[in-house]
């Protein structure tokens, strides 16, 4: 494919290094806007941009496909789609793409990590030793229960979800899970509803794929039905959990521990969060490593490659 046949991309989002290379080599990168605003779409962008490539957290409605007339298929880099109009898409005949399952097994490591270092204490722990408060040989940074026996609650059995509880088990942790609908291809025990899930569980864990339908999901009712021994880990959306009531459930003992890496304005962060101790947070890097960055970059190739050569996307997002 010449230079001059290539696509026309336009970024979404400012992608950079191997990421950026790889999109450079295959396609003409028309431009870059910071967000999804019509206003920013030069006539230069307008005319020659065939393809969007953002993330689902920033998306793309009407107003920006109007200003992008032969823009045919928008792909959202990652697993979320939630800032992508789908109706508006399917009103202009722009195909929206996904990248699900590339990341998956990075976000279910770092869902895993997020748990242990709560429940186990392990930023707490660091800092007692930094400190120099290990002065003697039987430490104590309070009582720990372990992930061992312990019943892990999974909001969201997709491909992240699956894989946060295939890592679980492998820890002999009791899972259980709610979805919108029950999988036929797990043993792990269902729950038809969020409450019932978090009575349940010792921990509960975020994986949903967060939308207007379960914005503040995990509210102040399901934590303190989750109870004060109870940790929550969000790895899903900063939306699906009430962040107000989450600092306050921290603050007041209503739950044990946290451990976020997405947040609900992020990259800011609900001030009172930030002066607990008992919660771990890191800064949406969930799908960030190595393998996750090629998987999710290969497939954003792979959608674009094969819907310009006519074969139809490879991962077109078919649900409302």
């Amino acid at each position: 494919m010449t230079s001059s046949a290539r696509p026309g991309v336009l970024l979404g989002f400012e992608f950079r290094g191997r990421t950026r290379e790889v999109f450079e080599s295959r396609f003409d990168i028309v431009g870059l806007i910071e967000k999804p605003d019509p206003g920013l779409v030069t006539p230069d962008m307008a005319a020659r941009a065939q393809a969007l490539v953002t993330v689902g957290s920033i998306g793309g409605g009407a107003p920006l496909f109007a200003a992008l007339p032969n823009l045919s298929i928008l792909c959202c880099y990652g697993s979320g789609y939630e800032g992508v109009d789908l109706a508006a898409a399917r009103a202009r005949n722009i195909i929206v793409t996904n990248s699900p399952d590339a990341n998956a097994p990075s976000v279910a490591d770092l869902a895993m990590g997020l748990l242990l270092a709560s429940t186990r204490r392990i930023v707490q722990a660091d800092q007692f030793v930094r400190a120099g408060k290990w002065t003697s040989r039987m430490a104590r940074v309070g009582s720990v229960a372990g992930l061992t026996g312990a019943k892990l609650g999974i909001l969201g059995l997709g491909e992240i979800g699956g894989r946060i509880a295939q890592r679980a088990a492998a820890c002999d942790m009791q899972i259980g899970y709610h979805n919108r609908r029950p999988r036929l291809d797990v043993a792990w025990r269902y729950f038809d509803n969020v409450m019932s899930l978090a009575t349940w569980a010792d921990h509960l864990m975020v994986a949903c794929r967060a939308d207007d339908t379960n914005r503040h999901i995990v509210d102040a009712e399901v934590l303190r039905a989750l109870g004060p021994r109870g940790h929550l880990v969000n790895i899903s959306r900063g939306s699906a959990v009430d962040e107000a009531a989450l600092a306050e459930a921290l603050a007041t003992g209503a739950i044990e521990g946290a451990g976020l890496d997405v947040f609900e304005a992020e990259p800011q962060i609900h001030p009172k969060l930030l002066g607990l101790p008992n919660v771990v947070m890191t800064p949406h890097l969930g799908g960030g490593t190595e393998h996750g960055v090629i998987a999710m970059t290969n497939m954003v190739v792979g959608n674009l490659e094969a819907h310009f050569s006519g074969r139809g996307a490879l991962t077109p997002i078919t649900t409302n």
